[in-house]
């Protein structure tokens, strides 16, 4: 198998339309600013990983965060398994697809997923609040997300019971905190490098609390 494509699914961090459950103890502005990190961080690990084509699902308008090297392709109207489907399809082929909630992804782990897809029909990353942040088909299927219900605490388990239901064998990657609150921003930043977008943003978040 062809090594597979790294998608990135995300919203443009505009004020008001991303993470508005750090709201409170976030301002609108203040919570896309910790949502322009996490992209800004979850691009930088795509764009390190070798992969064919770096191709970034995107609801919105692209900005200065975008770096060299990526297909921006629109996401269509529908539903979260809709989307999702659209941008495998778009694709065309064996892809890893994450989101913009898991700033801790590492060039390293990007490039485990990536063989662990080479020994199985999908891999599946499990987010601690009972989603998932990355999923990997060899091959692009709609009927992969239908009937998932999307956004809940049983996300991940019903995903992973769509793809065994389809014949599919998986290959489980490690469970991930993502970020929905401002707890989880914090605890994520904990364990990200220093240097990364992330831990600064949230990091002078808590300075500007403390002052």
């Amino acid at each position: 198998m062809r090594r597979p494509a790294l998608i990135v699914i995300a919203k443009a961090p505009v004020p008001g339309r991303v993470k508005t459950r750090l709201c409170p103890p976030c301002t609108p502005a203040q919570a896309a600013a910790i949502a322009q990190a996490a992209l800004t961080d979850t691009l930088a690990a795509v764009a390190a990983t070798p992969a064919p084509r770096r191709l970034l699902a995107l609801d919105g308008t692209p900005g200065r965060w975008l770096p060299d090297g990526f297909e921006v392709i629109p996401q269509p109207a529908g539903g979260l398994g809709d989307r999702l489907a659209d941008a495998f399809a778009r694709a065309g082929g064996p892809a890893f697809l994450i989101g913009m909630d898991t700033p801790q992804v590492s060039p390293a782990l990007l490039r485990h997923a990536s063989r662990q897809l080479a020994e199985a029909d999908a891999v599946l990353g499990l987010a601690a609040d009972g989603g998932y942040w990355g999923i990997g088909l060899r091959r692009p299927d709609p009927a992969a997300f239908a009937g998932v219900p999307m956004s809940t605490s049983r996300t991940g388990c019903a995903q992973r019971e769509r793809l065994t239901a389809l014949a599919l064998s998986v290959h489980d990657l490690p469970v991930l905190r993502d970020v929905d609150t401002f707890a989880d921003a914090c605890a994520v930043a904990a364990r990200v490098p220093a240097g990364s977008a992330f831990a600064a943003a949230v990091a002078e978040l808590e300075l500007r609390a403390v002052a």
